[in-house]
């Protein structure tokens, strides 16, 4: 008897991932209510991060590079980290903004909806993860396997960027704003106000244009990622350059262990 309720959770957990992914965790009604807890999402965005991070440290380990499993089980714990602490770094702004543009989102609700964003994220690149699998066994270019996982977790980023505008617009055509008690006298918002959106598209742009450059960034602080055949395994690399100088370099054909080592 005691198994059961111990399984109703665990099914719970998958139910609620599932719910997530097929859009019915959205509504301004479902984020009120708690229905994108932290409690289960933010151990799913580190389980999937975790198994992303398994499939992107494959390339180390069929290398043979001395140390492989040590960069597997690091980038495991890196990969999470990376989403986690962008959110830390650019959430603050994210809440003025939604404040200022009148998305009607409070801090809780804020806070839930980009946990579950990084969750959609996480999702749909470790998914693609068996793909990065597969072309890490069957090639050894290491500039094609970087840019094969720049290209999976900007699928993930594009995804979840929908997710996040599509809710946020949900979130302001509601009548009550996300984590208040509903008003029964309060009357339908005039119709200018649910243009607001719209108009605030721009702005929203230029918060996520800021998101995408801080992870990108953090993700060149934390690196390496996948580990270069030709240079020791190490936790972290010294303090150098950028990530968006090492992409321009690799898709202009100037990579080098020393400009691209991720």
């Amino acid at each position: 008897m005691s198994q059961a309720p111990a399984e109703a959770r665990r099914a719970g957990v998958f139910v609620a991932l599932d719910d997530l992914l097929r859009d019915r965790l959205t509504t301004p009604q479902h984020v009120r209510e708690g229905r994108t807890p932290l409690r289960i999402f933010l151990p799913w965005a580190l389980v999937l991060g975790g198994l992303h991070g398994l499939f992107i440290g494959c390339y180390a380990l069929f290398n043979g590079t001395t140390g492989a499993t040590t960069h597997m089980l690091a980038v495991m714990a890196k990969l999470p980290a990376l989403f986690l602490f962008t959110l830390l770094v650019t959430f603050p702004s994210l809440y003025v903004f939604n404040a200022l543009l009148g998305y009607g989102l409070r801090f809780r609700a804020t806070l839930r909806l980009l946990v579950a964003t990084i969750v959609v994220n996480l999702a749909l690149a470790s998914s693609l993860g068996p793909i990065l699998a597969f072309f890490t066994v069957s090639t050894k270019s290491y500039t094609f396997i970087v840019l094969l996982n720049v290209a999976i977790l900007g699928i993930g980023g594009l995804a979840s960027i929908a997710f996040l505008l599509r809710t946020m617009i949900r979130a302001q055509n509601a009548e009550q704003p996300l984590d208040a008690t509903p008003d029964p006298t309060a009357t339908a918002a005039p119709a200018a106000a649910t243009e607001t959106p719209r108009r605030a598209l721009p702005l929203l742009f230029v918060w996520i244009i800021t998101y995408s450059l801080v992870g990108t960034q953090m993700g060149w602080l934390l690196r390496p990622f996948i580990g270069h055949p030709g240079q020791p395994i190490t936790i972290f690399r010294e303090r150098e350059g950028s990530f968006v100088e090492a992409i321009w370099n690799a898709t202009a054909g100037q990579a080098t262990p020393n400009n691209l080592r991720r």
